[in-house]
């Protein structure tokens, strides 16, 4: 039976923790923690009174632990991250949200970038750990960003010579022609995304440098085939779009030294009808094998406007009403076509 009578608990904080880096401004992140849990809390000098049923207070105490985590290794908060803290303490996984938050993957122009998930860590971890990574989940998860934080992060580090980022046109296999401008120019704008990541990570003046030299390639996915990519990390995105048959070319060609991640969400598939998707089918091909690693995103790991997840959520579950209700009658009953009786 849960205890619900109400239990009080006394955090100090250390003095060498600034109370308002780790309250916030005008106490912006105490009012998310009040928010969040159904507790009481009082702050007087460097010492946080909780009054809870046990279970809520035993949280609250583990949020500002965590928070004061945070704060030593001289990260700063923000409501995002302790609302994100509270998410994880309550799905009860087994990484801390100090460790999520504090794990740096590259600094760049004033900016860092760095997990904000449990399921972000983990998949930021498994491209450390194996050489072909697959990332599956919806929009806005970070799959492709973290993706190329971690390319240039490797390139930084001289652990490759060079980043290939590329991209199934898929769309543009019946309109390109009437696209204007050259080949390069019609295929831009699906390459564009790609770009726009790059520009947060790499000084922008030095970016053309970079592709000049080859440092730094984007190009389509049927631009890979023929080749043997050594020493790269080597990013496809947009993977539900490719069919089974540019799948495998493009998982042939890891060379020596290279890294490959295919991101993708399998719920935004372009492709022509009957034509299925490389990435549906290597999950079948692929798992158990050595040195391959598949990573599941969902709505938790959506980093983008908190009504984003929401919304992502609210299709999950209109899909998987539909799947269970089945057929719709009028469907059942429909006949294949033929001839009239007579």
């Amino acid at each position: 039976m849960v205890n619900s009578n109400p239990s009080q608990a006394k955090i100090v904080v250390p003095t060498s923790i600034s109370m308002v880096s780790l309250l916030g401004p005008r106490d912006e992140f105490l009012r998310v923690a009040e928010k969040e849990f159904a507790a009481e809390i009082h702050v007087r000098g460097n010492e946080i009174t909780v009054t809870a049923a046990p279970e809520e207070r035993i949280l609250v105490e583990q949020l500002f632990d965590e928070l004061i985590a945070v704060v030593r290794s001289g990260h700063g908060l923000t409501s995002d991250a302790v609302e994100r803290s509270v998410a994880m303490l309550r799905s009860r996984e087994s990484e801390r949200p100090a460790d999520v938050l504090t794990l740096n993957i590259l600094s760049s122009r004033g900016k860092t970038i760095r997990p904000k998930t449990v399921g972000q860590k983990r998949y930021v971890d498994a491209i450390d750990k194996h050489t072909v990574i697959f990332s599956v989940g919806p929009a806005g998860t970070g799959k492709t960003y973290l993706a190329m934080a971690k390319a240039v992060q490797a390139l930084q580090a001289k652990r490759v010579n060079r980043i290939i980022l590329t991209r199934p046109a898929v769309e543009a296999g019946e309109r390109l022609g009437f696209l204007p401008g050259t080949l390069s120019e019609k295929i831009d704008p699906y390459l564009r995304p790609l770009y726009d990541a790059l520009h947060d990570m790499i000084d922008p003046d030095s970016i053309p440098r970079l592709l000049t030299a080859g440092t730094i390639e984007v190009a389509p996915l049927a631009y890979m085939r023929g080749r043997t990519l050594n020493d790269a990390f080597i990013i496809l995105d947009e993977a539900q779009n490719t069919s089974p048959e540019q799948m495998k070319m493009f998982l042939t060609r890891l060379g020596f030294g290279s890294k490959m991640v295919v991101t993708g969400d399998i719920t935004q598939i372009d492709l022509p009808n009957g034509t299925h998707s490389g990435l549906k089918i290597v999950r079948e091909i692929l798992t158990g094998l050595d040195d391959v690693h598949f990573s599941s995103l969902t709505a938790q790991d959506v980093v983008r406007h908190k009504l984003v997840g929401r919304i992502v959520s609210a299709y999950d579950e209109y899909e998987a009403r539909q799947s269970d209700a089945g057929p719709r009658p009028a469907e059942a009953r429909r006949r294949p076509p033929g001839p009239r009786r007579p």
